[in-house]
């Protein structure tokens, strides 16, 4: 089961970009991102299969464990990949979320897209170490 972060806006080289690659780098599952422009740029079409994940500030608070039981039920029911929809400033479109089997939110703050990556990305590491019962995650 294929990680994809389809996030508008380009991460650059800042403190932001090291922390994704810092977790992205310890999921033991493949992983991907896709950039696009902040406007523009077609989202490439998911493959048969793919369960959509917006990242929206109206979305579905979930707790880490909830988060990896999701994805863990996802990679039970065989889907070959979970696309993770993070917008930019102006956040995602209609039809984008129109599109999502499930949208959450890191709290109800608005955070910045940048910011919203880097904590995706600690997210998917944890989530991955859950469902391992690596030690990463203790519960308190």
């Amino acid at each position: 089961m294929t990680l994809h972060i389809v996030a508008r806006g380009k991460i650059g080289r800042g403190p932001e970009a090291e922390l994704v690659d810092r977790y992205m780098g310890r999921i033991g599952w493949p992983v991907r991102i896709t950039e696009l422009p902040d406007k523009g740029g077609k989202i490439p079409p998911p493959p048969t299969g793919t369960k959509i994940v917006t990242l929206d500030e109206t979305g579905r608070q979930m707790g880490s464990v909830a988060f990896a039981n999701q994805i863990g039920d996802w990679r039970d029911q065989g889907t070959r990949e979970i696309r993770f929809l993070i917008g930019a400033a102006d956040g995602l479109t209609v039809e984008e979320k129109a599109s999502a089997d499930l949208s959450i939110a890191f709290g109800k703050a608005t955070w910045p897209h940048l910011m919203a990556r880097a904590m995706l990305a600690e997210q998917l590491w944890r989530a991955s170490s859950i469902l391992a019962n690596h030690p990463y995650h203790r519960e308190g």
